[in-house]
């Protein structure tokens, strides 16, 4: 064999041992590259749902919370339906004790029905009492979505869920306390701010003018929720 038939067949040989190789080293690129990819999705999909099932166990936990404090709800409310002071207050016989409660807390800003509860009950039926004034300002943001009203806004500054409201009445010594009395025993909490008492002589017929407030809770609505997990 001639010495370039030799040489043209070891370059032969070693051209195709390369393209061989290069095969190799392609496939094998290609299934690390496969394996790469499969693991880091792997790994993101175990990610997620560790995620989902940490927020699965929030979910029953605070569900086992609830459930335990149900016995203690129930008791606390049985105890409330045996008071006596609640009980000696019901609007109506066929009321629970508790009901009470949440008639001297309501759960929206109703002033009208506060103005009416002022002037058919507490500022009712007091011998020799006349009533000269009564006003319930409307709460701003709730019912009334402005201040142009002229509602005095300083005395609701502080707290939240105010109703503020102010009368005058005119009567004698015993009617005008018998006022404050009917005030001070309302279902509901009313905190009165200032007092005057105008009078014209002992034994005459003064004039008693009010400022108060009372409050309100909006109620709380409990409902499930679907929470989604950010992948």
């Amino acid at each position: 064999m001639k010495p370039n038939d030799v040489a043209i067949r070891k370059r032969s040989q070693i051209a195709k041992a390369n393209r061989t190789m290069f095969l190799w080293i392609a496939a094998a690129s290609a299934l690390i590259g496969c394996a790469v990819v499969v693991s880091i999705f792997m790994f993101q999909k175990a990610a997620y749902n560790e995620r989902v099932l940490s927020e699965k166990q929030k979910t029953v936990t605070t569900l086992e919370n609830n459930n335990k404090a149900v016995p203690d709800l129930q008791n606390a409310i049985r105890v409330l339906d045996t008071n006596e002071d609640l009980m000696s207050v019901k609007a109506n016989e066929s009321d629970q004790a508790v009901q009470v409660i949440l008639d001297a807390l309501p759960s929206d800003a109703n002033s009208l029905a506060l103005g009416a509860s002022l002037q058919n009950k507490l500022l009712s039926g007091v011998p020799g009492l006349t009533v000269l004034s009564l006003q319930v300002d409307p709460v701003v943001g709730v019912e009334l979505l402005s201040e142009e009203s002229g509602v005095d806004q300083s005395a609701t500054e502080g707290g939240g869920n105010v109703i503020t409201f102010q009368f005058s009445v005119t009567g004698s010594q015993d009617a005008l306390k018998q006022v404050l009395n009917n005030l001070e025993r309302s279902i509901r909490t009313m905190q009165v701010m200032s007092v005057r008492i105008e009078g014209a002589g002992s034994g005459l017929p003064a004039t008693m003018f009010v400022q108060a407030k009372t409050n309100y809770q909006p109620q709380k609505t409990v409902e499930l929720q679907k929470k989604e997990v950010e992948r």
